[in-house]
């Protein structure tokens, strides 16, 4: 999507990605416009990454800041991009430019409610070319390149989606916590501090798993329940590196992330029934997850080709810098 004069939102068919069509006129001027920069942002519950590249497509710079998921509010979420893109030029020694010397690409979660995908296009600082897509998207986008095959993205959220050889897109999963978000930082998140609650009443045994957890919210039933009256899906997402660290030695620990490893299965299943798509796994959390896989399901899983930043780049490029 693009800010500009007399723009109207539309949604694509299948709800993946939302663009603002312009007369062919409009097009035609800001496509002609000469970007000094380009940047791709991957925003999500946790943090911001950008990638910062010249008009020649030559990286400069990658920086990151606090979240910019849509649910967080558009004013939030811009504040996050701008502090990432203004400590990328600080890296570079580069003066921070007008923003409308710049075209900005970003894959944000949340991008599939229309109102918060609306409401950030409406609160463009000023950049002369912006194109918004999920998270999910670009994210497919950079895993294999603009080709055909699936992601499955594991973060503070999770969502699964592929691209066909015709092109056509399909989502699996990302309905948002605490109903989806399967093996996602903020499911594993939940589900620890469900261990505690169990273990706080007498349900379970304590364990050392448990009283790390208990220890991180402050330490104690009461401080438990203090954390829990603040806790969003970012909150819960961060107890995931206790679940992570203690899962080779504890039993609690480790089934949380077996179960996980399940419903990275059933993603896969979903997207790519034949089994013929390379599947790359993505995300903050792909890495710690990938020993609690099922078996079966490791030869379909590859590394990502590139990250969610680099597809949002390409996303611009394909967009402003068509010859």
């Amino acid at each position: 999507m693009y800010l500009c004069p007399n723009f109207r939102l539309s949604l694509r068919a299948d709800g993946a990605c939302i663009l603002l069509e312009k007369t062919v006129k409009q097009t035609q001027q800001i496509q002609s416009t000469q970007f000094q920069y380009l940047i791709g942002v991957d925003g999500g519950g946790t943090g911001t990454r950008v990638l910062l590249v010249d008009q020649n497509g030559r990286e400069l710079a990658r920086a990151s800041a606090g979240p910019s998921g849509l649910m967080h509010g558009a004013a939030a979420a811009w504040k996050a991009i701008l502090s990432a893109i203004e400590q990328a030029f600080k890296e570079t020694g580069i003066v921070f430019p007008d923003l409308n010397k710049i075209a900005i690409g970003c894959g944000l979660a949340g991008v599939n409610n229309k109102q918060w995908a609306a409401e950030f296009v409406a609160a463009n600082p000023g950049f002369a070319g912006l194109v918004v897509e999920t998270d999910a998207g670009t994210t497919l986008l950079g895993a294999h390149q603009g080709q055909a095959g699936a992601i499955i993205a594991l973060g503070t959220g999770s969502v699964g989606e592929v691209m066909e050889l015709d092109g056509s897109r399909r989502e699996v999963g990302g309905w948002g916590f605490p109903s989806s978000d399967e093996a996602s930082g903020a499911w594993m998140g939940l589900r620890a501090i469900n261990h505690v609650q169990h273990v706080l009443d007498g349900r379970s045994e304590s364990d050392v798993f448990a009283e790390a957890v208990i220890d991180y919210c402050g330490g104690g039933k009461d401080a438990v329940f203090a954390w829990l009256g603040g806790a969003t899906q970012t909150k819960f997402a961060q107890l995931a590196p206790l679940v992570i660290d203690y899962a080779p030695s504890n039993s609690k620990a480790r089934a949380i992330l077996l179960e996980a490893g399940k419903e990275v299965e059933k993603m896969a299943d979903a997207l790519d029934p034949h089994g013929t798509m390379p599947i790359a796994l993505c995300g903050g959390l792909a890495d710690a997850i990938w020993s609690y896989l099922p078996e079966k399901l490791l030869p379909r899983v590859t590394k990502p080709k590139g990250d969610s930043a680099a597809g949002a780049l390409i996303l611009v490029k394909n967009q402003f810098m068509k010859p």
